[in-house]
């Protein structure tokens, strides 16, 4: 990047920012009950205490979201359909506290899912030691052994590295098989934080379009 070209840059991306952020308000809403049961999947990433409750990485953006996942999590309990809670778990020598401060260390109540949705119930908890729980060994193996499921709502935090992550890799599996896919990301049950120039707002319009941009179907909402 060339200096000089700072001022430009900058108005420019103001345009850009404008009409992305238009778009996503433009965004429809699905049905839930238009989703085939037997072939979705809702996926909650990281609603653990650690990002929503209490530690150095906990976030007030990440907590107000658990009212919805809760509702959608009951409703998916409702129509039979089949719930995974990923959980941020790491060991005391995670590479990742190189980029971040210590957080949800396995055993502890930070990597615990929040009370709200642990009442709730009947999901598949898989730890994750890394930003990226398509990765885990655990997925892998629920992976395989669900062949037919080819929907997936994912719902949680953070919007621009864990649910981002997660949607583009698990799509882009399902094109790399050839094989047609929903991964749906419903704006209103995914957030992100605030920290120094990590704005919340900017961040998680950008990573929506960004998840738009690599075959993911960004929503408004999901209701019954």
């Amino acid at each position: 990047m060339k200096r000089k070209n700072k001022k430009n840059f900058v108005n420019n991306s103001v345009i850009v920012v404008e009409e992305i952020f238009d778009m996503l308000l433009n965004q429809p809403t699905i049905a839930l009950r238009d989703l085939p049961a037997q072939n979705t999947a809702f996926v909650m990433i990281d609603m653990v205490n650690g990002f929503a409750r209490n530690g150095v990485l906990k976030s007030s953006r990440i907590e107000a979201i658990i009212p919805e996942i809760s509702m959608l999590s009951k409703e998916c309990s409702e129509f039979g359909i089949v719930k995974i809670a990923f959980a941020d778990s790491h060991s005391i020598i995670s590479p990742e506290f190189g980029s971040y401060p210590e957080h949800c260390l396995e055993g502890t109540n930070e990597s615990e899912i929040v009370d709200e949705l642990k009442a709730i119930g009947g999901y598949k908890l898989i730890n994750k030691n890394s930003t990226n729980g398509f990765l885990e060994g655990e997925f892998q193996k629920w992976l395989n052994n669900n062949h037919e499921i080819d929907h997936y709502i994912i719902t949680g935090d953070c919007t621009d590295i864990c649910i981002q992550q997660f949607a583009i890799t698990l799509k882009t599996y399902f094109n790399m098989i050839d094989k047609k896919s929903r991964i749906i990301v419903p704006i209103n049950a995914v957030e992100t934080y605030d920290v120094a120039m990590h704005n919340g707002d900017l961040m998680q319009v950008m990573s929506l379009y960004t998840m738009i941009g690599n075959g993911i179907e960004v929503v408004q909402s999901i209701e019954v």
